[in-house]
């Protein structure tokens, strides 16, 4: 591995996934009829509430009146972005931001990396867009693309044609593995969750010689606020901020900071040493991950006794690393291969803020080897404190599942 700072590199991605935050948020109102909408609900939400005080409603009618106008916005919003969804081949949803972000991404990294050799293995193609049927769709990545890069004024360059998004998308076919550096991107993890309204996050990790050596996390919908298990994960109210954005690099920390800038502020994980005081993470979605097996363990063997936090995305692992649960687990489905673009940037900001990332036997994830991830059974994810036990009892409950069947 190089002995380097990365600090231009770091510089680079947080930037990368900032502007892409940027174009996923902006993504519903691509069409006029969801900027109007969704910009008259926001005046209509701030409205209601300085009417309601001014006429001095009581507490309970103020909150009636922001909850059915924001569920309202967000019904709009959820509608818009059914409207722009496309299924892939292996039949997983991708809508105009995915490829957007994955545009931009790979635009502003050759830009602010020129003089480096460029490697990018990320989710996306452009296969699907390169259809007649798909011309209009690419058009609206176009712009939107080019709507967020003019965000960012420090790039000077002519608009993006829908050819230039295409090359950007396709920079992402790299296959990594252990020699060189190797960008890793997922333009959207959690993509069911971008369009539920929920959470998501752009993924951006940096490989040299098979290790990750940084990572950056946008999660555009979390709060900077804890989500841990005894604080609900509910809708935010019109005045509270959220969007977080989280970063490491290799022997220097984790840091969190708002997607909107701010000072950053060094995290850790939770230093809870009693398994029965924990509270863990795992996938939104049970075909993600076996959730009976997750409960079996956290709830049997550990007596666990704060129900699941069920997210989507890697925010997960930014959510961990700020202390906001305790574990994580994942254990896919028979068949499924994990790919490299769903932990790299997570494992970092996870490790560098003191915790540990392994598969279902205690080992390294190894990021090496290419696209995918060879592992045992699963992934586990917590404290060193909290490891021992949680390892032993992962074990004990594989094992009786296998002699189960």
């Amino acid at each position: 591995m190089s002995t380097t700072s990365y600090d231009i590199e770091l510089s680079a991605a947080k930037k990368a996934a900032s502007l892409a935050a940027n174009l996923c948020q902006a993504c519903p109102s691509s069409l006029s009829l969801s900027l109007n909408f969704l910009s008259l609900s926001c005046l209509s939400v701030r409205h209601w509430k300085k009417r309601s005080e001014s006429c001095r409603l009581s507490g309970s009618v103020q909150a009636t009146f922001v909850k059915v106008l924001n569920e309202i916005k967000m019904k709009v919003q959820k509608a818009l972005l059914q409207s722009d969804v496309h299924s892939k081949s292996d039949k997983s949803p991708v809508t105009v931001a995915d490829y957007g972000s994955q545009a931009i991404v790979s635009f502003v990294l050759e830009k602010e990396l020129s003089s480096e050799p460029f490697s990018l293995v990320a989710e996306e193609d452009s296969g699907d867009l390169r259809k007649e049927s798909s011309q209009k769709t690419l058009q609206r990545i176009t712009k939107l693309v080019n709507d967020t890069l003019v965000i960012e004024e420090s790039y000077t360059v002519a608009t993006l044609s829908t050819e230039d998004v295409l090359r950007a998308i396709d920079s992402g076919k790299s296959e990594g593995g252990s020699s060189g550096r190797h960008w890793v991107l997922d333009p959207i993890d959690g993509t069911k969750g971008f369009l539920r309204g929920d959470q998501y996050a752009i993924a951006l990790a940096l490989l040299d010689e098979g290790k990750v050596v940084l990572g950056v996390l946008a999660c555009p919908n979390l709060p900077p606020a804890s989500i841990g298990a005894n604080n609900k994960l509910s809708s935010v109210s019109l005045n509270e901020k959220v969007g977080c954005l989280f970063f490491a690099k290799v022997g220097e920390g984790t840091f969190m900071q708002s997607l909107d800038g701010g000072s950053p502020i060094k995290v850790h994980v939770s230093d809870i040493e009693n398994p029965e005081e924990a509270s863990f993470f795992e996938s939104f979605e049970a075909a993600h991950s076996l959730h009976d097996l997750s409960s079996a363990i956290a709830k049997v063997k550990l007596g666990v006794k704060a129900p699941p936090i069920r997210i989507d995305s890697q925010a997960k692992y930014g959510a961990l690393s700020r202390g906001d649960g305790a574990i994580y687990l994942r254990f896919p489905h028979k068949g499924y291969r994990e790919k490299i673009w769903d932990h790299a940037a997570g494992s970092i900001v996870v490790t560098e803020a003191g915790g540990v990332v392994t598969d279902a036997a205690g080992n390294p994830l190894d990021f090496s080897k290419g696209k995918y991830l060879d592992l045992d059974t699963g992934i586990i994810v917590t404290n060193l404190k909290l490891m021992p036990s949680l390892l032993k009892a992962v074990r004990e409950s594989i094992q009786e599942k296998v002699s189960a069947l």
